[in-house]
């Protein structure tokens, strides 16, 4: 029996999210399904490196499962491929230590979100962009990032539903950069509270347009209440792009 770590990409828009739900399309369940046939019916576990939601994208997610098949590892690739649907690819596998561990080995995790300021929604882009066509202030709101950045219970930042009880973590580097009529927010952290990249990118818009003061952001981070922090943006323009599995610097 070996382990196998795949790096995978795949556009979330018609998925109801990674992991497997109960008469849903999921990413993990179509890998599962797809490994299931290779191994003549027998379930084999898909692990991913952490969940993302419906219509969120991953350019560089990371998954690793067992299996006791005699394949060149040239040849998993090529196999899984053509058998995965087109909007799941495998961009990279490799086999891996045995006690390797697609979740809990993760050290960092990169998520990047892509908006789209142009006054005219893009119809080629409007599954992969959240459209914003809005005035922003991006002093302010790269001032407000930096704010973000270090050790902080981030409760205000992290939907209500959820049953994570330690919310502190750690924003290593945020970056705001605007290319033309695209806006790209990238969020490098230890890891990441249920929807919290999507309410930071909101709150950091809301600071943009003057909906909340620069001046709130200590407040709204020691407050841990949600309603305190700026509205989730759609998950559509959100993708998980890099995993680390050692220290990130």
């Amino acid at each position: 029996m070996s382990r196998y770590k795949c790096i995978i990409s795949y556009d979330g828009t018609q998925f109801s999210g990674y992991q497997v739900q109960p008469n849903k399309r999921t990413v993990q369940s179509e890998i599962e399904r797809v490994l299931q046939g290779m191994h003549k019916g027998y379930t084999v576990k898909v692990v991913g490196s952490g969940r993302t939601d419906a219509n969120v994208h991953a350019f560089g997610q990371v998954i690793h499962f067992d299996s006791d098949l005699t394949i060149p590892i040239e040849g998993w690739k090529r196999a899984l491929n053509s058998m995965l649907p087109q909007d799941i690819r495998i961009q990279s596998i490799e086999k891996a230590d045995p006690q390797f561990h697609a979740r809990f080995d993760v050290k960092a995790k990169e998520y990047r979100y892509r908006l789209l300021l142009s006054k005219d929604l893009c119809v080629f882009k409007r599954h992969y962009m959240y459209h914003y066509p809005y005035p922003l202030d991006l002093s302010a709101m790269k001032e407000a990032a930096l704010r973000l950045i270090g050790t902080h219970d981030f409760t205000s930042f992290c939907a209500s539903k959820t049953e994570v009880q330690d919310k502190v973590r750690t924003i290593y580097q945020i970056n705001i950069e605007k290319q033309n009529d695209e806006l790209l927010f990238s969020f490098i952290g230890n890891g990441f509270l249920y929807n919290m990249v999507r309410i930071l990118v909101g709150t950091l818009l809301e600071v943009g347009s003057g909906q909340i003061a620069l001046e709130k952001m200590g407040t709204i981070i020691a407050g841990k209440d949600r309603s305190l922090a700026g509205k989730t943006a759609p998950g559509h323009g959100l993708y998980l792009w890099q995993v680390f599995y050692e220290d990130w610097k």
